[in-house]
């Protein structure tokens, strides 16, 4: 074949490698998802040292004729660094040795009663009901759909947590769960400025209100709102503090009067239009903080320029932007913008500067001023 002559052999068999492991992706997703609807992370974090196979078989709630597979489970899931082995000794012959399974950074993360757990997100982002509309994406640029989640479910991904109250809680546990990530980093006392000399603060689709909780407890002088939309917070009133209530409302329409508004991982969801509408409400909202001004505090992605993103595919933050960015494609309407996408926004909705502290990975975050 012509194509095979043009090409030498080790380059052929690295390409069809290539393919391959992109082809078959999903299976590093699914095989976490089975790890955590197994509970091996808390099998192995209850053990309280590395754990032999034979061990964490027997903790396991499944099938004895499953029990063979558990290590092929675990094979990938150690390559993919999600758990690690070490040697340790038996107990009846201290000359012989046995591997056993312990956690690492990353699923100590997936620890379902770890405070900063990201098990939430994790099963709400594989859920069928997330993971169907890629299958559409082919179709959805042949249509005049807004989304390929539209092109899956016939309705937007908002509507569709209106009607169903399961994949709603699902959702709202997975943003929880983010936010108390966040507020771990952004309550820390190198940040905390950031929300030091206002009297008052609206967090914009703040859900159930977990950063929300924190800021005010943080600082008990601070008076915080949590605006969502009505069926988001309904029910919520009764876990208002002091300085903490929930608003139903939508930001396309009016924003609470405040000094300071946060929008977490909110503007990423909309176009540029949609976008600005909500900026240009917050301007409006603002309340001027004796003569000082307030502003509006974004938590979002920060992409690489794309003249600097040739020849660093290996970048773990870039691929994680990058996901994150046809992620919003597939399921929403937004997109995750550079600096240059942020800045034409700010200035378009009239805002006069802004600053940008990259501390949340490839998140940043961007502070905006009148």
């Amino acid at each position: 074949m012509e194509h095979r002559s043009e090409m030498q052999a080790t380059e052929l068999l690295k390409a069809q490698s290539h393919i391959w492991n992109h082809i078959f992706n999903f299976i590093n997703s699914m095989s976490l998802k089975c790890a955590i609807d197994l509970n091996i992370p808390e099998a192995i974090y209850n053990y309280g040292q590395p754990m032999p196979l034979s061990k964490l078989i027997i903790s396991l709630q499944i099938h004895p004729s499953k029990s063979s597979f558990v290590h092929r489970l675990m094979k990938i899931l150690i390559h993919s660094g999600f758990f690690a082995t070490k040697n340790v000794a038996k107990a009846n012959n201290n000359e012989l040795e046995e591997v056993g399974y312990v956690l690492t950074d990353s699923s100590m993360l997936l620890l379902k009663d770890n405070p900063l757990s990201v098990t939430p997100f994790l099963l709400a982002m594989l859920d069928p009901v997330f993971t169907k509309p890629w299958h559409q994406l082919s179709m959805w640029f042949r249509n005049d759909d807004a989304t390929p989640f539209q092109t899956e479910h016939g309705i937007t991904f908002f509507e569709f947590f209106g009607c169903e109250p399961k994949i709603n809680n699902l959702y709202n546990d997975a943003m929880a769960s983010d936010a108390r990530l966040v507020c771990n980093l952004l309550l820390d006392d190198m940040y905390k400025g950031v929300f030091e000399g206002f009297e008052s603060l609206v967090d914009v689709g703040g859900g159930t209100g977990t950063l929300a909780k924190a800021i005010a407890k943080s600082f008990p002088r601070l008076e915080c709102t949590v605006f969502d939309l009505p069926h988001v917070v309904a029910g919520l009133e009764l876990e208002g503090t002091e300085n903490l209530k929930y608003v139903g409302g939508n930001m396309f329409d009016v924003i609470p009067p405040s000094h300071a508004i946060m929008l977490k991982w909110i503007l990423h969801d909309w176009t540029d239009e949609d976008c600005l509408k909500i900026l240009r409400n917050c301007k409006k909202s603002i309340i001027n903080n004796g003569g000082k001004g307030g502003k509006v505090i974004i938590i979002d992605m920060l992409m690489k320029d794309d003249e600097k993103n040739k020849g660093v595919g290996d970048d773990e933050s870039l691929q994680t932007q990058l996901f994150f960015d046809m992620l919003m494609m597939v399921l929403l309407t937004g997109k995750e913008r550079n600096e240059k996408e942020w800045a034409n926004l700010i200035f378009a909705a009239g805002f006069s500067d802004y600053k940008i502290t990259p501390i949340l990975g490839p998140r940043s975050l961007i502070e905006i001023y009148p």
